[in-house]
């Protein structure tokens, strides 16, 4: 191959003898015929050292013979080589070398000699290791964290991810960072743009998450925003940035469970002590009622006496000062009666205190072998009332529609209990496949004192009178259904506008 006439051969060499890339120049066996100045400096080798000698020289054992094998089977094929090979400096020391080996094929078309180029890359290849350990050993990190972890660009796409991340996916849909940010904006409003307008970092934020059918899930959410340098050519001069958001996500279910069993056990001792300050009531009551009875015969017994005997006054005066003294001690008995306890109003939705007493009651249904059927309203318009008064009055009415299924001793068990919304109120009924209630007591079983029970099983005939008069302090309905064939049914009508 000829220069061509405008460029000496001179510029050939000098370009050569001052190019920044190790050149050497070998013979069809490699052995070296020229090295220029950059093979010296970075082999430490001077050309009269290595003329002569094979580039063998340089290899070094580590080396595997297959990257020979196939450097020179392409070598073979008249074509070019690249690659990296570990070579040793003349003083023992060993280097990675970026090597580039063309065939120089003369007119014949046999290869006469070999050109070979090449770099030391060793710093570059420490690099690219120590590079790609931190990123293995941060992604081993934040696979092995045990918060979700996601990574988002401008766009909100995933872009990185760990596995307890990917364990959600099932949980809460294909993408849950969509649904863990749409929790966080649902929940923050305007704070939660304000925040990524300003790139200021979210922490401690609990989610809920609401599935059908199924328990909500409950995180606790942190979110960061970083930026991150452009790295493609265009940005080179002009430099660009990326932004990103960073999520993590720990679940607390089981936090929350457990905050859930103690405001359940908490509930139910309250709703155990009122029963038992209840119970004290209905038996003070019941007390009162059966000693009013004799004492009004008494006192019509003394008046009677006293037109019928004008001079008895002895007589009249022993009655007279035991009703006196009855009379007293009944009010004593009846101021003892402890009073309702006040309760504090609050908006309320039904669906939730009627899921707080089916929690309450479960080991009560378990026991009895009572399938519940719950079918609550999708969306129920909450009512002011009482939460530990309705939860006693919904109890109430599920423990005696246990108690009518026990006595029935029915193969089948079952309690429907379900809300609808209505123009001004809510409504709830509970149906039960008990014996169910005849039309001449429908109104009889909500007087006091009235029961089918019989007061020798520990029953006064107050529980469904208490009920009512629960929901009558509500401004609400109570009655059976007289119509209802399988059972019992129940309805309570709660106005949204009640005062208890």
């Amino acid at each position: 191959m000829s220069a061509p006439p405008d460029l000496p051969h001179q510029v050939f060499r000098q370009a050569v003898e001052q190019a920044a890339l190790a050149i050497s120049i070998t013979d069809a066996q490699a052995n070296i015929l020229y090295a220029n100045p950059a093979f010296e400096r970075v082999t430490g080798y001077d050309a009269a050292q290595v003329v002569g000698h094979n580039e063998s020289l340089l290899s070094y054992k580590v080396t595997p013979k297959l990257v020979y094998e196939t450097l020179w089977a392409q070598l073979k094929r008249q074509r070019a080589w690249n690659g990296l090979l570990v070579n040793r400096r003349r003083d023992g020391s060993r280097y990675l070398a970026d090597l580039t080996i063309t065939p120089v094929v003369d007119a014949e078309g046999h290869t006469s000699h070999f050109l070979g180029m090449h770099r030391d890359v060793t710093e570059v290849h420490r690099l690219e290791r120590q590079v790609s350990n931190h990123k293995a050993l941060i992604e081993s990190v934040v696979d092995a964290a045990q918060v979700a972890i996601c990574l988002l660009d401008e766009r909100d796409r995933v872009v990185l991810d760990n596995q307890e991340y990917k364990k959600l996916i099932g949980a809460l849909g294909s993408e849950p960072a969509s649904t863990l940010l749409t929790g966080l904006r649902e929940q923050m409003g305007a704070e939660f743009d304000q925040a990524r307008a300003r790139r200021r970092a979210i922490s401690h934020r609990e989610v809920r998450v609401e599935r059908p059918g199924q328990p909500p899930r409950w995180f606790v959410c942190a979110v960061s925003w970083f930026e991150e340098q452009d790295v493609s050519a265009d940005a080179f001069y002009e430099p660009a940035r990326h932004h990103y958001l960073l999520l993590t996500a720990q679940s607390i279910d089981e936090i929350k469970r457990q905050q859930e069993a103690l405001r359940i056990n908490s509930l139910s001792a309250l709703l155990a002590e009122q029963e038992r300050i209840q119970g004290l009531r209905e038996t003070l009551a019941g007390a009162v009622f059966q000693l009013e009875g004799p004492l009004n015969i008494l006192a019509a017994a003394v008046n009677m006496q006293a037109r019928r005997r004008e001079g008895e006054e002895s007589t009249d005066i022993v009655l007279e000062t035991a009703l006196r003294d009855s009379r007293a001690a009944l009010d004593t008995l009846r101021a003892s009666i402890p009073d309702q306890t006040a309760e504090a109003v609050q908006p309320l939705n039904l669906n939730e205190v009627l899921r707080d007493v089916l929690k309450m009651s479960t080991p009560a249904l378990l026991g009895a072998g009572v399938i519940v059927e719950w079918n609550p309203a999708p969306e129920l318009p909450r009512i002011p009332g009482g939460a530990t008064q309705l939860a006693a009055l919904f109890r109430q009415l599920l423990a005696n529609a246990i108690e009518a299924m026990n006595e029935r001793r029915a193969e089948e068990r079952i309690v429907r209990l379900t809300t609808l919304p209505r123009a001004d109120h809510v409504e709830v009924t509970l149906e039960d496949t008990g014996p169910g209630i005849p039309a001449e007591w429908r109104y009889k079983v909500f007087e006091p004192f009235f029961t089918t029970k019989g007061a020798e099983r520990g029953h006064l005939g107050m529980g469904l009178s208490m009920a009512q008069d629960t929901v009558a302090r509500h401004g609400g309905l109570m009655d059976i259904d007289p119509d209802y064939p399988q059972g019992c049914r129940v309805r309570v009508q709660l106005p949204t506008g009640a005062r208890p």
